[in-house]
């Protein structure tokens, strides 16, 4: 019976806890909330960009071309975030000049063969709307990377 009133007085002060400490449940649940563009760019790009976008990534010194700094296409765009050229170049329905020939992954197929491979979920998952959502998170994510 102490074991049980004291697992419900802990139960009870937490929430009170929470609140003299001015923490609001909205901010605890923001404190866990996962960051998908982060999580997608630290996967499939700082390989070769970098952690900090700069092109700086272990592969860089291996590649034939100069890893561009994806931190700078706002400033080399006149200052405005090239949003869809960013989006095709990731989705590979643009190829640019600087990689030469085809060295960047095409993660727009990547993404759609990912998505298409659980099987065994009902009704399965969309694969070209879970790779867009995948793909303009990434984007997205560059878009905060952007020196100001």
């Amino acid at each position: 019976m102490k074991a049980i009133l004291r697992s419900t007085t802990a139960a009870t002060l937490l929430p009170v806890a929470l609140l003299l400490s001015g923490a609001s449940p909205a901010a605890l649940a923001a404190d866990r909330a996962v960051d998908i563009g982060k999580l997608e760019y630290e996967s499939a790009c700082a390989t070769c960009h970098g952690l900090s976008g700069k092109g700086d990534g272990p592969v860089a010194p291996h590649l034939t071309a100069r890893t561009p700094d994806l931190t700078v296409l706002a400033r080399d765009n006149k200052g405005v975030y090239p949003f869809d050229r960013v989006l095709k170049t990731i989705d590979g329905t643009v190829e640019l000049k600087s990689h030469g020939t085809r060295q960047m992954p095409v993660w727009g197929r990547i993404f759609r063969q990912q998505s298409s491979l659980h099987l065994d979920v009902f009704p399965p998952p969309d694969a070209d709307s879970a790779a867009r959502g995948r793909m303009l998170a990434l984007a997205e994510y560059l878009y905060r990377l952007q020196v100001k």
